[in-house]
């Protein structure tokens, strides 16, 4: 008799192991954003210049003058950001959900797989 139970209660702990169902997916992404990211979509042209030339600068590059720059889109938990300077060179700006930036040259945008730095209007942070 206690066979029997003890091989029931094998059969059945196998049994219910061999379940196929998929685990549940979720369905909606959670976006982790700072106060500082928020910002820089809130700033008129002349302060987004400001702002992303002190993140070069604070990086250890120089950029005399911003003549250009913009929005370029979210990249994981990161708003891409990119100025020229009217020295011709280019920089991405990732801003971070902590207040941090980090600053990278466009010509090694392409070796390092991330976006290019194209500016896209700007835009309301996603949601």
């Amino acid at each position: 008799m206690r066979l029997q139970l003890v091989s029931a209660l094998t059969m059945g702990l196998a049994l219910a192991a061999c379940d196929n169902s998929q685990p549940a997916k979720p369905t909606q992404s959670i976006a982790v954003r700072s106060a500082e990211q928020n910002a820089l979509h809130k700033l008129d042209p002349m302060n987004l210049k400001i702002a992303l030339r002190r993140a070069i600068y604070d990086s250890g590059q120089a950029c005399a003058t911003v003549t250009e720059a913009g929005y370029v889109q979210e990249y994981g938990n990161l708003s891409m950001w990119t100025a020229s300077c009217k020295s011709g060179r280019q920089f991405a700006i990732f801003a971070g959900p902590d207040g941090t930036a980090q600053v990278r040259d466009c010509k090694t945008m392409a070796d390092l797989k991330l976006p290019a730095c194209v500016i896209r209007k700007q835009a309301a942070p996603p949601a």
